[in-house]
């Protein structure tokens, strides 16, 4: 009776487990998503201009004020995106505001969108692009010492203590 029982608890917690842990997969995936406010050049034949001036909000915070050819970004956890863009196309114009709503990939951690593309209504495809980071060179170290590594300056004799690198033999 005691072993049924045992059993049935067991199966149940690893079922709790496996529910909690698929509802924290879908809810709890954190993107970064970056702003370009960049000319989109010669899609389909069409150039897509950069606004003089766009100010992104995500959940009531400025994340962003953006020049044309400049770049924000902002952290966002889930899948639904929400933000609020207030538009200034020429200098010294009237502004407009729009409200976006995105559905982020869930496979995708950094999300580029470029702005000007996705409210001229382009598809996905034109103003959606995946972040990667470029890569950098690391600077080569100075190898001094000899074949096995030792400098003959300060060995562990000196980081120990011991003057004549012998100890108390």
């Amino acid at each position: 009776m005691k072993t049924k029982r045992r059993v049935a608890f067991s199966l149940l917690l690893a079922l709790i487990l496996v529910a909690v842990a698929a509802a924290m997969m879908v809810i709890g995936r954190g993107h970064t998503v970056y702003f370009d406010n960049k000319t989109l050049e010669d899609y389909q034949g069409q150039t897509y201009k950069a606004a003089n001036k766009i100010v992104v909000t995500v959940k009531g915070e400025e994340v962003a004020k953006l020049g044309p050819r400049e770049r924000g970004m902002s952290i966002w956890i889930g899948q639904d995106f929400k933000m609020v863009l207030e538009i200034t196309q020429e200098k010294g114009g009237e502004s407009e505001i729009r409200e976006i709503d995105l559905k982020l990939p869930y496979n995708v951690d950094g999300i580029v969108v470029n702005l000007p593309a996705l409210l001229a209504g382009l598809p996905e495809e034109a103003w959606f692009s995946e972040f990667v980071p470029a890569e950098t060179e690391a600077p080569e170290e100075e190898v001094t010492g000899d074949e096995f590594g030792l400098d003959g300056g300060m060995g562990l004799e000196d980081e120990l203590g011991l003057e004549d690198g012998l100890g108390d033999i």
